[in-house]
């Protein structure tokens, strides 16, 4: 029979970091798991398989006897049964299936932490280019004062949980592994509230609208995210808060648009104006500042002005803003205002515009 190999077992490259062999192996623990493929012998053996290839390619010392000798290279060691090795399995696991060692180890079960909230802020254009301080107001779960979140006010409010001794576990036999799950009774705890905080009703949580202060850094955009770590719901049991994840929705500007870090607008000018060149008034998320237009400018030619945009996030420096010139032609004109461009079609050598093709054909035909 060919020797399995290890690296094709986690469907990794030879030459694989750490990072990605743990990252595959946590893909096939949870796919072949025997909590999850009870009776099912085959899902077992190819768990076991991923757990010997983790054991020997996440230690640096087996991988590099195993990457020069093979499987022989390790000898009769019973790498499936590393129980360092074992340990960091309970790491990846443990909160996938919600108990805390997955190999029997003994100890109460971590408490799951706060549920993650969301809240989404909507905020000016130029709030968005220049950052601001604003305050706003979060429903969630919070710790029980009345209790400090231990669910009851006195000590003889609570007691040791009876099914599991107050391990918070119950350790059973499942095929190649001993397993422990989270005492259904206790939830992992480990304790029974058997005299519950009026508050709370025993759950060491209340909902509450707590007021939070958010600092929106200069540059953000449509869809940026801001995490606020731990304010997001407090987590059951004692167990650490979630995160609270503002995202931002960006209004539309009447007359900034954005790309990248640079801010376009377009600069409306008369026919004289680009005929003769001006001196105009343009408007930038610090202020208006004069653009020198110079004689001759055609519609659609851009002015860049430098230093003018959103500061990058990354620290990259500003964008830039840049100014498309667009001539506008009068839909309606005086009867001053159409001699004066007829005079100027005149010297131009074109022919005055009531005079269609019809009329030139006939000049040209005699």
């Amino acid at each position: 029979m060919a020797e399995i190999d290890y690296y094709e077992v986690l469907g990794v490259e030879r030459d694989a970091d750490t990072a990605q062999i743990k990252k595959a192996y946590r893909r096939l623990a949870i796919q072949y798991h025997p909590d999850k493929n009870p009776g099912d012998g085959s899902a077992e053996e190819k768990f076991k398989s991923a757990s010997e290839a983790y054991a020997v390619l996440s230690d640096a010392e087996k991988r590099a006897r195993y990457d020069r000798f093979g499987r022989a290279g390790l000898g009769a060691q019973p790498v499936g049964f590393d129980q360092e090795i074992f340990a960091d399995f309970g790491d990846i696991l443990g909160n996938i299936f919600g108990f805390g060692s997955v190999f029997g180890g003994g100890g109460r079960a971590g408490s799951r932490r706060g549920q993650d909230l969301r809240y989404d802020l909507t905020i000016e254009f130029e709030e968005a280019a220049r950052g601001l301080e604003t305050r706003i107001r979060v429903p969630r779960l919070e710790v029980c004062t009345d209790c400090g979140g231990k669910g009851a006010k006195t000590k003889d409010g609570i007691e040791t949980c009876r099914q599991c001794g107050g391990r918070g576990q119950i350790a059973f036999q499942q095929g190649f592994f001993a397993v422990a799950r989270p005492c259904n009774v206790c939830r992992g705890t480990g304790r029974r509230i058997v005299k519950p905080c009026p508050t709370c009703r025993g759950e060491g949580r209340v909902r509450a609208e707590r007021t939070l202060t958010v600092r929106i850094p200069a540059g953000v955009d449509e869809g940026s995210q801001l995490r606020l770590t731990g304010e997001g719901e407090a987590g059951p049991d004692g167990a650490r808060p979630g995160n609270l994840y503002v995202v931002l929705h960006v209004k539309e500007h009447a007359v900034f648009h954005r790309e990248r870090n640079h801010v376009l607008v377009e600069a409306p000018l008369s026919f004289s104006q680009a005929a003769l060149g001006a001196k105009i008034t343009i408007p930038t998320l610090d202020g208006e500042t004069e653009l020198e237009i110079p004689a001759g400018t055609q519609s659609g030619t851009v002015f860049r002005l430098h230093g003018k945009g959103v500061p990058s996030l990354e620290g990259e420096g500003m964008g830039d803003e840049y100014v498309t010139a667009v001539v506008r032609i009068p839909k309606r004109l005086t009867p001053e205002q159409r001699e004066l461009i007829e005079k100027l079609a005149e010297h131009d050598g074109e022919e005055p515009a009531e005079r269609g093709i019809f009329d030139r054909v006939k000049d040209i035909f005699g």
